[in-house]
């Protein structure tokens, strides 16, 4: 396998241009600092002769205080040069992996079922970090050790032109052979970084069932599978390292060949009085310093099969495209939406229907109950309306616009999806409430939460706005999630609201605390709320009983609940945990 070049110079330049000055600042120091090493050994040289020549000390020392001062300039510059070189390889990785969030956070939801996020996680660090290196010590070494050697050569043909002749070509052929085993550890290296991200995503499904996997007496089973893993992972890295002993061998093969032939012209060469001993110290010593670029050319090669893998996992990464494409951008109407839906089918496989000829509209601030069992197709609606996924058939309507001409960001502005499950982050509660938003003055969130009459909730909390909450929702009951849901809902404004209603139970304070923040937070609004209680039923305007992916009934709330033939009459009479169960 041969990652070229061209790829690596694409990326480099891509994330590198906007720090355009930086860049330019770090070649400035890596230029002095090669030349400083050029140039250094020619005091060396005429220091050696001079003593050969003349006992003048003051010439002597002289040389001895510029040595000592190029040497110590040589220190400083390669200190900043490496202090800008990781400036600038931080905010390339940090900018492409804000591109790689970005980037998975607008594929569409058939990519996310089948990849774990321990996978993802993996990819957008990971490997990035692995490209960190790149984009500072590589980008320095590699550059900086083919100018030194070029510089090197230079001085080497000012001395004598057969010897610059000689270890010209011998550092040609000496690149070509190393560019010859560049690539042969990538397709292994690929492997690892898979293996790596299996792992990843192996332990973070179990952490986050270690309730059920110690309940269950499964720990022995998943420590099992941890070694499983870590064992393949040690196969293929012992796979890359005996491919490294390759390239090693012919790096030293030649390192030692061009020691051995500059010691045997020095001294030729001196014999024959074509040169001083100080000439013959500074070719050997540039010769040895020429072992130096190929030394760490030869690390860097390693380095390069290292992001050769990152590289082209990144890249498939990238290449993969959302099935849900940006719509034209058609504008959706203010205030509250009407909803239609005209024939509307859907799968996740072609063989297996979820939803079947869906029909309906619904009124600009009417709201719709949706019942059905687990199953039936509701939370598959509800995800349409968003448009998570399209519709393998039919068409959906929001304010009379298709669902695929407005924007996705426009769309889901307008839309608000409330799940059971309450996404919280390691934040703080205005961070929670905004989505990280700064935009969004802590005024307006203030008239909220005061507007769903919320402010007993708030004062309850030990820091206001700025109580830290825990991932997941550790920190907060049911009730208080479903709260925070509804502030963050009530921030945006949208014209149709989805909820998908908590079927835990909560105490008589807080769900009458709900009920009020709900009743403000429909006002003005279409709605489609997924019921679980009641209460909740006999504040829609209409219902919907979903029933194998179709329309079991449909109707006016009123009108049916007085109908003693329909399903609705029923469950009314009944419970409703016949049909949600």
């Amino acid at each position: 396998m041969n990652i070229p070049f061209r790829s690596y110079w694409d990326l480099l330049a891509r994330y590198i241009q906007p720090q355009k000055g930086r860049f330019i600042w770090l070649s400035v120091l890596l230029l002095s600092s090669i030349g400083l090493q050029v140039v250094n050994p020619q005091i060396m040289r005429f220091f050696i002769d001079t003593t050969q020549t003349s006992h003048e000390v003051r010439l002597l020392a002289l040389a001895a205080l510029a040595f000592i001062g190029l040497a110590l300039a040589q220190q400083v510059v390669g200190v900043s040069a490496a202090y800008v070189g990781e400036n600038v390889a931080w905010i390339a990785t940090n900018a492409l992996r804000a591109d790689l969030a970005r980037h998975c956070l607008n594929l569409d939801m058939g990519y996310h079922n089948n990849v774990s996020p321990g996978e993802l996680i993996e990819r957008i660090d990971g490997d990035v970090t692995e490209l960190s290196n790149f984009f500072s010590q590589l980008v320095i070494r590699v550059l900086g050790n083919i100018l030194l050697m070029a510089g090197i050569l230079v001085a080497l043909f000012l001395e004598d032109w057969r010897i610059g002749a000689f270890f010209l070509i011998f550092a040609l052929v000496t690149l070509l052979a190393l560019n010859q085993v560049r690539s042969i550890a990538i397709p292994f290296q690929k492997q690892m970084r898979e293996a790596i991200a299996d792992l990843s995503g192996f332990l973070e499904e179990r952490l986050a069932g270690t309730e059920d996997i110690r309940s269950s007496g499964a720990v022995d089973f998943v420590l099992l599978g941890i070694y499983k893993l870590s064992y393949r992972i040690l196969g293929l890295w012992l796979s890359v390292q005996r491919r490294f002993i390759i390239v090693r061998f012919t790096a030293g093969f030649f390192q030692t060949l061009g020691a051995a032939i500059a010691f045997y012209a020095g001294y030729t060469l001196f014999r024959s009085g074509l040169l001083t001993v100080g000439t013959v110290y500074l070719i050997v010593y540039y010769i040895s310093l020429l072992r130096r670029p190929i030394q760490e050319l030869t690390r860097q090669v390693e380095n390069l099969q290292n992001i050769g893998a990152a590289t082209e996992r990144l890249s498939e990464l990238r290449a993969i495209q959302s099935v849900i494409k940006d719509g034209p951008g058609a504008t959706i109407p203010s205030g509250a939406l009407s909803l239609a839906f005209d024939n509307v089918s859907f799968s996740y496989n072609e063989d297996e229907p979820v939803l079947s000829d869906i029909n309906f509209q619904l009124k600009p601030g009417a709201v719709l109950g949706l019942l059905g069992r687990t199953g039936s197709g509701k939370t598959t609606l509800a995800r349409l309306v968003f448009r998570l996924y399209d519709p393998t058939a039919g068409g959906i309507y929001l304010g009379g616009v298709n669902l695929k001409q407005p924007r996705l960001q426009e769309l889901r502005e307008r839309v608000a999806l409330v799940t059971q499950e309450v996404q919280l982050f390691q934040a703080s509660v205005r961070d929670n409430l905004t989505f990280f938003n700064r935009k969004i003055p802590n005024e307006r969130i203030m008239e909220v939460i005061e507007a769903l009459g919320l402010m007993r909730w708030f004062q309850a909390l030990p820091d206001g706005l700025d109580t830290k909450l825990q991932s997941g929702g550790r920190s907060l009951s049911a009730g208080e999630g479903q709260l925070l849901a509804f502030t963050r809902v009530f921030l945006r404004d949208p014209g149709l609201i989805i909820l998908d209603e908590a079927s835990s139970r909560l105490d008589p304070a807080t769900e009458q605390l709900i009920e009020r923040a709900l009743d403000r937070l429909l006002a003005g609004r279409t709605a489609i709320i997924i019921a679980h209680r009641l209460g909740t039923i006999h504040r829609t305007d209409e219902v919907m009983i979903l029933e194998g992916g179709r329309i079991a009934e449909y109707g006016k709330r009123l009108e049916l609940a007085a109908n003693p033939t329909s399903r609705f009459y029923h469950l009314l009479q009944t419970g409703l945990e016949e049909v949600l169960a």
